[in-house]
């Protein structure tokens, strides 16, 4: 049973370890004819790459992509693509002291209770360096839908770190790639945020955060019905990401909240098709696109790998205090934005290639 692959048409199996000599993805399933060059992958690897300012992990790695099958003259092939990132940066050193111990909020003492053997340096398989294959796979994605469907723009952001919150009155686009936190605020609000979480850093502790991704120019009919749900394909990959631990669609669970009269998006004939009032939906109903806005987000725990000392046990059972040495992020939700991005676009991908299978054309007319 293979549980490294995720997708139904569109299917990306990621491999390798933190400390490896590479690690990567092969995707299966993309179209043929789709204009790929490696600089394309690039530019979003680039907007995840470790060490690019000081609030991130100061590990240091130029997350190069090879593409090493599945194009020919510049064009996919359709068939598998294999997608490589060399690491280059790897200080296994610094996990020595941890080899025979648990750290508190990993996954060091469950791998071990299921396989017997963990790779110890820099958390192996479950290390958050693994999104970086995500990443890769994620950005041929975008390279097919601008394909198939060429209206699509996919934009991720931070909305809360730990205290701090965005201010949505004040939302800008546009702020967005201005700053090292992917906030949608101006550059006041991202020194605020990075005055907190330097002080939390220098603390010797780290802390959660928020992220929203958007998927604007979805066509509606996209998704199926139970089993088969958009959203329920889209919660699976954002949940799949290291280190989150709630995902909501549109309202989420603030929809608790709210009365029926409230939540329902009230519908209208605009001049181009349906128009809705509101979006609580997030744009699915019934796990199908209605048009608008597909909007999802989750949060991610705070950072596990800390010089906070933390209670633990050895593999022999006698306890223990863990310092975590290394180089870490002290809030992960940073680098978890182009992460997110990349697995919107794929999930969008393979439902638009699971409709064109089924249906080809939406069947349904309105007016």
């Amino acid at each position: 049973m293979s549980v490294n692959s995720f997708g139904h048409l569109f299917r990306v199996t990621t491999w390798g370890e933190s400390h490896g000599p590479a690690l990567g993805a092969t995707v299966d399933g993309c179209p043929p004819n789709v204009p790929v060059e490696p600089e394309m992958l690039q530019v979003w690897l680039d907007k995840r790459r470790p060490g690019q300012n000081k609030n991130t992990t100061q590990r240091n790695e130029p997350d190069a992509v090879k593409i090493l099958s599945g194009v020919f003259d510049g064009k996919t092939t359709g068939t598998p693509i294999q997608l490589m990132i060399e690491n280059t940066d790897q200080r296994s050193r610094d996990y020595g002291e941890i080899s025979q111990t648990f750290r508190p909020g990993h996954a060091d003492i469950t791998y071990h209770l299921k396989y017997g053997n963990r790779d110890y340096r820099g958390g192996g398989r479950s290390s958050a360096r693994e999104t970086a294959a995500r990443v890769a796979a994620g950005g041929l994605a975008r390279e097919a839908l601008k394909a198939l469907a060429p209206g699509i723009e996919i934009q991720g952001y931070m909305t809360r770190m730990g205290e701090m919150t965005i201010d949505r009155d004040a939302f800008d686009w546009d702020a967005i790639e201005t700053n090292d936190f992917w906030i949608p605020n101006g550059p006041e609000k991202a020194a605020e945020w990075e005055k907190y979480l330097q002080a939390l850093r220098k603390d010797h502790n780290s802390v959660g955060a928020m992220i929203e991704v958007v998927a604007r120019g979805v066509p509606a009919g996209i998704g199926a019905p139970v089993y088969g749900k958009l959203d329920t394909d889209l919660a699976a990959a954002m949940m799949s990401i290291n280190a989150v631990k709630g995902v909501e669609i549109g309202e989420g669970m603030e929809a608790a909240k709210l009365k029926g009269s409230e939540n329902a998006d009230e519908i209208f004939m605009g001049p181009n098709g349906p128009e809705y009032s509101s979006n609580h939906a997030g744009g699915i109903l019934g796990g199908i696109s209605t048009g608008q806005d597909v909007v999802v987000r989750f949060a991610v725990k705070p950072t596990s790998s800390i010089l906070t000392p933390r209670k633990s046990i050895r593999i022999d059972g006698s306890p223990t205090e863990v310092i975590t040495k290394g180089r870490h992020d002290p809030c992960v939700g940073i680098r978890a934005v182009p992460v997110a991005e990349a697995m919107m676009a794929c999930v969008i991908l393979d439902h638009i290639l699971l409709h064109r299978g089924q249906i080809g054309e939406n069947q349904g007319t309105i007016g």
